[in-house]
């Protein structure tokens, strides 16, 4: 990772729904090919956050930057546009149909309105071959019969074949066991190493630390604090997530919270 220059850049996001205020002037910031965390307890503003990324949620106030151009982000349209693609907790596949479906649902491929399956596939085995995912048997099985950490690498190689730029993963590795959630946490590395920028939003502090360059810690809304993973230790970051007081903070400059 050599480019600081951020991907994509938040400054001063504000997001209010009636009389909760879910965000306040928030900066947030991912780099070409950097696996940049979101943590924070629940309600601190993580979902929030991603859906006004998403164009799900449209900020109250702030300034958004992708590839340092101000951008508005209306809605997910726009934001498929820019090459941000959201891979959500549920996955959002279809288990009667198969991989090749899945990857290319609701973007079919047609020629002369018929569906150009040759192509089709020939994208969905270049891309999941370009992420190294080698345990699925056959492109055409359905989904329904892939495992849990299986059904993750298709979803993400779903975000990653529209020509995506950063691609936000939310909860990955939940309900998964050891061995895939190893896989995931692999594909999760792969991604920034192919200089994609990557946001991966977890509850889980070791999958944090195994993946992560950078970490941004939410708390009641606010950011209060950048870990670079390298210098800190999870029990900064724990501390940052209850307290809103991180002892060292790197990168973006803390906002402290008075809890």
């Amino acid at each position: 990772m050599t480019d600081t220059t951020p991907l994509l850049e938040l400054r001063n996001i504000t997001k209010t729904f009636g009389s909760v205020q879910a965000l306040t002037d928030v900066d947030f910031e991912v780099r070409p090919g950097e696996v940049m965390a979101l943590v924070g307890d629940n309600g601190a503003g993580k979902s929030t956050l991603i859906k006004c990324i998403a164009g799900t949620h449209m900020a109250d106030s702030g300034q958004v930057f992708f590839e340092g151009k101000e951008v508005t982000i209306h809605g997910p349209r726009d934001a498929g546009r820019l090459g941000i693609e959201v891979v959500y907790q549920d996955l959002a596949l279809c288990d009667n149909l198969d991989v090749v479906q899945n990857m290319y649902l609701g973007r079919e491929a047609a020629r002369y309105a018929v569906l150009n399956e040759p192509t089709m596939e020939q994208h969905t085995t270049e891309t999941l071959a370009g992420l190294r995912v080698t345990t699925i048997k056959s492109i055409r099985q359905p989904v329904a019969t892939l495992s849990g950490g299986q059904r993750q690498s298709v979803a993400v190689a779903r975000a990653v074949m529209w020509n995506s730029k950063l691609v936000i993963l939310d909860e990955p590795t939940a309900a998964l066991g050891v061995a895939q959630t190893e896989q995931v946490l692999e594909l999760v590395r792969r991604l920034g190493e192919q200089g994609l920028g990557v946001v991966i939003i977890s509850h889980n502090l070791h999958d944090v630390f195994e993946t992560a360059n950078r970490i941004t810690v939410l708390r009641l809304g606010r950011n209060v604090g950048v870990f670079e993973r390298e210098k800190t230790t999870q029990q900064e970051v724990v501390e940052a997530i209850t307290a809103g007081q991180p002892t060292k903070v790197s990168g973006i400059p803390a906002t402290q919270v008075v809890a």
